[in-house]
């Protein structure tokens, strides 16, 4: 299984500059950038493949590449996919498009699993790292779909950034406790 690649990000993020000007109490614009960048950098620290959930928040597509199909399904890198697309390069170097018909989507404790119908069989593939391509839809949803603790906690890690912004060897500067407690429950753990 290669790395997965995202190809189209979410169309917005989890929190608002407009919220996160409110949460820091902040009523002019003349630091919407910076802030703007701190928010980016919350996210960052949360979504997506590096991200530290391990998870998506906002709807966004990837594609993860795989040397083949497997008898037990295709384990996909995330959880909450709302959709996929399974493509192949055949035996004869040909791409196919898998039929929906001959699949389907099994949200498991440790992720989301292509597995197939039942007494359907997968093709067979060309012999290379990316025979098969999968194109899904993960994440949440809308902004509005993020769980509020883990809105709560890109807050407090822009609150944190926003008063902390040189790197400092207290404890000042690592992120408050809560943060750890409102994201917790929605890490990701690799069962």
């Amino acid at each position: 299984m290669l790395r997965p690649v995202r190809t189209v990000a979410p169309a917005t993020l989890p929190v608002s500059l407009a919220w996160a000007k409110e949460h820091l109490k902040v009523t002019s614009d003349d630091q919407d950038s910076l802030i703007a960048s701190y928010i980016d950098a919350a996210v960052s620290h949360l979504d997506g493949w590096s991200g530290i959930l391990g998870r998506c928040m906002v709807s966004q597509t990837w594609r993860q590449d795989y040397d083949g199909f497997y008898s037990r399904g295709l384990k996909l890198p995330f959880p909450d996919v709302q959709s996929v697309v399974v493509s192949y390069t055949d035996e004869n170097g040909a791409t196919q498009t898998l039929a929906d018909s001959n699949y389907h989507l099994v949200n498991q404790v440790g992720g989301t699993r292509i597995i197939l119908s039942d007494g359907g069989t997968f093709p067979g593939t060309a012999d290379r790292p990316d025979a098969v391509r999968v194109t899904m839809v993960a994440g949440y949803g809308t902004a509005d779909d993020v769980p509020p603790a883990l809105q709560a906690a890109i807050l407090l890690h822009v609150g944190h950034l926003y008063v902390n912004r040189e790197a400092v060897g207290s404890a000042q500067s690592e992120l408050p406790l809560a943060y750890a407690a409102l994201i917790g429950p929605h890490r990701r753990v690799g069962l």
